[in-house]
């Protein structure tokens, strides 16, 4: 802090006048302030451009069994700082992130207890996060937090795309209405699920996306999500206040505190263009540097999997329909009569490994292989699977041979059925086995009510254990996708081997009834905020009573938008997801699949607005070639492009895959054109996008013999 700020902040002190301090982002578009009121509560503001962003709203926890750390406070201290620094991330959407911000460290004392707690600011050009933290110190060691009282005022009834709050799913359609109206949709939001824990008519999920009647591109989030609870966010509609509700325990407790402990971050992201908010890397950068020293196992991956028939009902996962109840260790599988659906065999396997190699993908995912499958779910059940017992079809040594000779990987499945104490039990040996044969990557699974009964998939103790898992698999240098764990806040940072989550409404949901045509146009502005999704694009038959007859669902997207998906859902673990039949029916279209990169030396958002539709240019690691990507909402849309990002100098051959002319993703979804053109940096494109649909443009360096042939773009 400068001589001249110390010395202003004791002459107010003196005086008698409430502290404040002003704090800008280093590009100065964001500007805080920070102060005390009249009751010694702390307050932050945030502007951005001049605008208000963020009212004056109040900070503070409300602690069990003793006094709240709400009011009471007087400033002992302020230290301003700056940082900027780059770093490069393990995999990413670039080689290099920038990490600059102005940070306002506030330690506050709380007379009547003598109590410390710090509020550390940081400022970044994309916004602003901020966090609790406590000192080691004779009058605060262990504390319980019953609610954390942090307030995000907002200036107006702004649009909002929300998801209902939910302490166990986030499987949940977007909803686009204003901020007044979140109350009378919130029953109708609330959509059918195996676990879920409403708790409140407005109550919402982060990451938030808003947009205010001016203008302004909002994201409300956190970031750093460990050792503490879940954080949703609760409105008073009267007066628009957002403030954050944390998921608690079976007793109703939010976090467990130990000094010296903080919390996560609370982010605030916000730009007048919404492509800045996809761009944002505010995220990552409030995360901790890798705790891996040696990342060389880490590898994004394609992968296809046995995992989509029986999703539509055409395969299963169980091996029998003979047992209704099984104990591992004493119910003799070899005895039984197999359905005949049971998809991970050893043959139907290598089937799929077979097709992997064919066409240059990484690995192959297989789910059912293991015993328990027949009473998997709905039993509260607390030994459910041991990870390591396959069913008598299934023959791992051999596959384990036959993939490696085929020069693919396999992925390993670990459902817990949310049995956590049982898989923390076997986890050792879980690992040990994947390591035994070949596996370095492992899609976890949290389905159905928690075990311990009555905890919640988002409290303190569920996001100690998710990490933990992640934590141990770095041990055994396993990568980690998780599927139902608590939503991304860029711990894959801190953590590279946390290669996916699925923490969202996910692909599968299409087999369930479907999802809306706009949803993906969302998900990019929501739950990638955190961290990249496994998706689980690339469906080409949309009718999934092809598939299963008794499955009348039907996939919500024109084939051109499954192809887009690749890049505006970013992930380095990618799947084609459909059957390995439904590809060779269309192996022009599945050849931008084949070919399309999965990690990124550089990614720029050509355009984008949340629900309707995203573009996103990605340039390919370590490599000239370029991929282009669309998603569309509900309406017919053209996009306007350029070309710049291409070297000056060279030329390019682009292929476009997008929607036909008569293409709609519920009455003509698998109608598109494929065409191919002479490209440089000059190059402009207008490209139509159908309700549903999308576009995908693979852009190769070729030479200009090879590329005169073709029209120029």
């Amino acid at each position: 802090m400068s001589k001249r700020s110390m010395f202003l902040l004791i002459f107010l002190a003196f005086l008698g006048v409430i502290n404040a301090q002003t704090i800008k982002s280093p590009n100065g578009d964001l500007k805080m302030d920070f102060s005390l009121n009249k009751s010694g509560t702390p307050v932050y503001s945030l502007d951005y451009k001049g605008k208000k962003v963020i009212k004056p709203s109040t900070l503070g926890l409300d602690l069990k069994d003793e006094k709240d750390l709400i009011d009471g406070f007087e400033i002992s201290a302020l230290n301003e700082s700056t940082f900027d620094k780059t770093w490069e991330p393990v995999w990413g959407e670039e080689k290099e992130i920038r990490n600059h911000y102005k940070e306002l460290e506030v330690i506050l004392l709380q007379k009547e207890t003598n109590r410390k707690m710090v509020l550390r600011f940081r400022l970044f050009n994309d916004g602003l996060g901020f966090r609790y933290e406590f000192p080691v110190q004779e009058n605060l060691g262990h504390f319980v937090v019953k609610d954390e009282k942090s307030q995000f005022a907002m200036t107006g009834d702004h649009t909002a795309f929300w998801i209902p709050g939910d302490y166990d799913t986030q499987e949940y359609d977007y909803t686009e209405s204003k901020l007044s109206e979140i109350r009378g949709k919130m029953e109708s939001s609330v959509t059918a699920n195996i676990s879920q824990t409403s708790f409140s008519p407005t109550g919402v999920q982060t990451s938030l996306m808003l947009k205010s009647n001016d203008g302004l591109y909002i994201n409300l989030h956190e970031a750093a999500l460990v050792d503490y609870s879940t954080m949703h966010l609760n409105l008073d509609d009267e007066k628009m206040i957002f403030e954050s509700w944390l998921t608690p325990d079976v007793r109703g407790n939010k976090a467990y505190m130990v000094a010296p402990a903080k919390t996560p971050w609370r982010t605030i992201m916000v730009s007048d263009d919404a492509r800045d908010i996809l761009s944002s890397r505010m995220t990552y950068n409030l995360n901790e540097p890798s705790k891996i020293e040696n990342t060389s196992w880490i590898k994004p991956m394609k992968y296809i999997g046995v995992w989509w028939e029986m999703i539509t009902g055409k395969s299963s996962w169980s091996y029998t329909d003979e047992y209704k109840a099984v104990k591992l260790g004493e119910t003799d599988f070899s005895k039984a009569k197999p359905n005949g659906t049971h998809a991970a065999n050893t043959k139907h396997v290598k089937d799929y490994i077979d097709f992997a190699a064919k066409h240059g993908f990484d690995g192959v995912l297989v789910e059912g292989w293991n015993q328990g499958w027949e009473d998997w779910f709905g039993h509260s059940k607390d030994y459910v699977f041991d990870f390591v017992t396959p069913y008598p079809d299934f023959d791992v040594k051999e596959i384990q041979e036959y993939a490696k000779s085929k020069d693919v990987e396999m992925i390993m499945h670990h459902e817990t059925s949310s049995s956590v104490r049982n898989y923390e039990r076997h986890l050792d040996t879980a690992y040990k086995f994947m390591k035994e044969y070949g596996y370095n990557a492992v899609k976890s699974g949290y389905v159905g009510d928690i075990l311990p009964r009555g905890d919640n998939h988002y409290s303190q103790w569920l996001v100690d254990h998710y990490l933990y898992a992640v934590k141990k698999a770095a041990d055994y240098e396993i990568m980690v996708n998780a599927h139902e764990a608590v939503r991304p806040t860029g711990l894959a940072r801190t953590y590279p081997n946390l290669i996916a989550n699925e923490s969202a409404r996910g692909t599968e949901y299409q087999a369930f009834g479907g999802s809306k045509p706009n949803h993906v146009t969302v998900l990019p502005f929501t739950r990638l905020i955190g961290g990249p999704m496994d998706y689980t694009p690339g469906i080409f038959e949309m009718d999934l009573s092809k598939l299963n007859p008794d499955n009348n669902s039907h996939v919500n997207s024109t084939i051109a938008n499954q192809l887009g998906l690749y890049l505006t859902m970013y992930s380095p673990l990618q799947m084609a997801a459909d059957l390995p039949e439904n590809y060779n029916r269309f192996p022009d279209a599945f050849q931008f699949i084949k070919d399309v990169a999965v990690d990124w030396d550089k990614s720029i958002y050509l355009e984008a607005e949340p629900g309707d539709y995203v573009t996103v240019a990605r340039k390919a690691k370590n490599s000239e070639n370029w991929f282009v990507g669309n998603v569309n909402g509900l309406e017919t849309r053209t996009s306007k492009i350029e070309f710049d990002f291409l070297d000056k100098g060279k030329t390019y051959i682009a292929t476009v895959y997008s929607d036909a002319k008569d293409a709609h993703y519920k009455t003509n979804p698998q109608a598109y054109e494929i065409k191919k053109y002479r490209v440089n940096h000059k190059s402009k494109l207008s490209q139509r996008s159908a309700p549903g649909g999308g576009y995908a443009i693979s852009i190769m360096e070729a030479e200009k013999s090879e590329a005169k042939a073709l029209k120029k773009l």
